[in-house]
């Protein structure tokens, strides 16, 4: 009898300890699983991992094991709180990590807005309204996407809509203005073109949309994706070019087709840790890839689509892009002030002339989302214009690389994961950027970063997308022979020495 009772009693003694141990196994188990989940961590960083939750596990068994010695079950049962708290706090930042990332990541179809408009005092409030009206539409550009929104409105008015063909968008705008259609159709990002046009600067504020369809094309042609898809690893061929662009937008989400008034190439070789940043002004007046050899600025080929912005790009400089990376200012701001700032270079001390009230000191300064945001947008405070500031974003960047692979991250980690989201996106597979993370866990060591921006002279001309005149910069050959032979010796396995 007495034998029992004490089996029992060292049983009853015991359950506390084995409930708390058992807990723990299935929570660091469950911190395991997504971990490789993740597939950020080598493998022997996962089983370091999973030998330290081993540890954890066992110490808790031993601490606990007895609930009559109060002091080291209380003891254990502290450490069971801490491992508990650890694997949970773990648990969420892999899950949050993941789900961002793959957010961002892989993206291989963008959205095209076309709205039908009226001037914003016709008396037409709906579709209906105006099924009677001419609609004029441009000839040629973006005709695509406009055919297959005629051919949605059809479908919803149950009759053909009568459609007035225009070379130009100035020729467009006038047809609306003088009474010659009574709706435009017209893609949403040529509406910021009017900036650029003497007289129409306020055309776009002149019109309202009556309907707007979203059109959505892939990126990349399936074949070429499923040829991606088999590239060789990071060991077999570590050299990346990525497009990095910055739209021009405040908007709380990226919008697929806009003006791309960032433009750098970025050529990453993973082996050497060499990062060669390539800035290419706006108004570069350069063929793009859909133009049949007929120049346009640089930046409005994005109204086209990233793949347009890539593809002119690989001409320019001879070398295929492997992938994009986009982001919007506004998410650019949000990422910025998650991070608690950053620190950026200026060449010179300057008050911003863009945005009043900003002034950066030659040397290092410490910039929140704005003061970077008004720091990279300047241009009318130098003599170089456009030239400094492609020189300003690479800084800026490179600040944002800077505080991103510091230990302050630690501290802002979710913060900047939620600013990302929404704000960003890239076709970067997710699969690539964890053989990224797990090749830098594994190796080490700090990246070398050099930038280096091509040159040009000012000149007005008739761009590919537009009717009239406007400035644009006639490329330097020697500065674009230049940046070939930097993207030759990064692919090379050389180090650069900053030009």
């Amino acid at each position: 009898m007495s034998s029992n009772r004490s089996r029992k009693s060292k049983k009853k003694h015991r359950m506390p300890g084995m409930v708390l141990t058992l807990l723990l196994l299935v929570v660091s188990i469950l911190f395991l699983f997504m971990l490789s989940l993740t597939q950020l961590l080598t493998n022997t960083h996962v089983i370091a991992a999973a030998a330290i939750c081993l540890l954890a596990v066992l110490l808790t068994f031993l601490l606990t094991r007895n609930f009559r010695n109060r002091l080291t079950f209380v003891l254990g049962t502290a450490w069971w709180l801490i491992c508990l708290g650890v694997f949970a706090v773990g648990g969420v930042y892999l899950f949050q990590t993941q789900s961002t990332l793959r957010t961002i990541a892989g993206i291989q179809t963008e959205a095209s807005n076309i709205s039908a408009y009226v001037l914003t005092d016709d008396p037409a409030q709906t579709l209906t309204d105006a099924s009677g009206y001419s609609f004029g539409i441009l000839s040629t550009l973006d005709r695509e996407n406009t055919d297959t929104v005629v051919s949605r409105i059809n479908e919803q008015l149950g009759t053909t809509i009568q459609t007035a063909e225009y070379a130009g968008l100035t020729q467009l705008a006038d047809g609306l203005r003088n009474g010659e259609v009574g709706a435009v159709i017209l893609n949403d990002a040529y509406l910021d073109l009017y900036e650029e046009f003497d007289g129409y600067t306020d055309f776009p504020t002149s019109v309202r949309a009556l309907t707007t369809e979203v059109v959505e094309t892939t990126i990349v042609d399936p074949a070429d994706q499923a040829q991606a898809s088999a590239a060789p690893s990071l060991d077999e061929n570590p050299v990346l070019n990525i497009y990095i662009s910055g739209s021009d937008t405040r908007s709380s989400t990226l919008p697929s087709r806009s003006r791309s008034d960032v433009n750098i190439l970025a050529s990453i070789n993973t082996q050497t840790r060499q990062v060669l940043l390539i800035s290419t002004p706006r108004d570069y007046y350069v063929p793009l890839s859909i133009s049949n050899g007929a120049p346009d600025k640089l930046t409005h080929a994005g109204i086209y689509g990233v793949q347009v912005s890539m593809d002119t790009l690989s001409m320019l400089y001879e070398v295929p892009l492997d992938y994009y990376f986009r982001v919007n200012f506004n998410g650019f701001v949000d990422i910025i002030d998650a991070l608690g700032g950053i620190e950026v270079y200026s060449d010179y001390t300057f008050d911003t002339g863009n945005v009043q009230g900003y002034h950066f000191n030659e040397g290092w300064n410490t910039v929140n989302g704005e003061e970077a945001l008004a720091f990279c947008r300047e241009r009318y405070a130098f003599s170089s214009g456009d030239r400094q500031r492609g020189k300003n974003q690479m800084a800026v960047i490179q600040g944002v690389l800077n505080k991103a692979t510091s230990p302050a991250i630690l501290t802002s980690y979710t913060s900047v994961l939620n600013s990302a989201e929404g704000c960003m996106e890239t076709n970067v597979p997710y699969d690539t950027i964890a053989e990224i993370v797990r090749q830098q866990l594994s190796d080490g060591g700090n990246w070398n970063v050099v930038s280096y921006s091509v040159d040009g002279t000012g000149d007005s001309q008739v761009p590919y997308s537009m009717s009239s005149s406007v400035y644009v910069m006639i490329p330097d050959t020697s500065t674009v022979d230049q940046a070939k032979s930097l993207l030759a010796q990064v692919a090379a396995g050389e180090i650069l020495q900053q030009p």
